[in-house]
């Protein structure tokens, strides 16, 4: 299977449906070669099927494992800053959960060994940008959790966190208020 074949099958995906998304993410995991060209093309920003190419890549770390990009963890986070469509946005931002889940885990992972302290800046500062700029309730909900995760490494984005959902985030919308909430409980009882 080609570029040509992954960009023909994202092309003529109409809607994300649950099937849609495993059929074209089932694809790509029997060419392993593919989730490369499945970054880049999420990636390809000015092009509308970065979107297409966004929901796969969040399938594909939400149902077959985050694992599935360690080795993509330069351009993506090299390139996450650049993602502008709102529709794009909510899977990098559920992506990026998935990594700081990986990463926090008390279990041992290939997450662990292939994030590097460069990448953990990347996603901690596009996670405050998505807080900051007007995002969806879901990309916000998924930064905070990210942030909250990576602050218990990084001892500076709590108290940075903490100032953003109390002072903006939680008089925003009930499921940012919600999960600001949830994440400030958590910071405090971490401190």
């Amino acid at each position: 299977m080609s570029i040509d074949f992954l960009i023909s099958v994202l092309d003529s995906m109409e809607k994300p449906t649950r099937i849609n998304r495993n059929n074209v993410a089932n694809i790509v995991l029997e060419q392993p070669k593919l989730i490369t060209t499945l970054v880049n093309l999420t990636f390809d920003t000015d092009n509308k099927l970065s979107i297409k190419a966004a929901w796969i890549l969040e399938w594909l770390c939400t149902h077959h494992g985050i694992n599935n990009i360690n080795q993509c963890l330069d351009i993506f986070t090299e390139k996450i800053s650049e993602v502008h469509f709102h529709s794009a946005i909510r899977p990098c931002a559920k992506i990026c959960e998935h990594i700081a889940i990986a990463y926090t885990s008390k279990e041992e992972n290939d997450t662990k060994f292939y994030l590097k302290e460069n990448h953990i800046n990347t996603i901690v500062e596009t996670g405050f940008d998505w807080l900051i700029t007007d995002q969806k309730i879901a990309v916000r909900a998924y930064s905070m959790t990210t942030l909250y995760l990576f602050g218990l490494h990084k001892r500076w984005i709590h108290p940075e966190l903490k100032h953003l959902i109390s002072s903006k985030i939680i008089h925003e919308s009930k499921g940012c208020k919600a999960r600001g909430t949830k994440i400030l409980k958590l910071i405090n009882k971490h401190s």
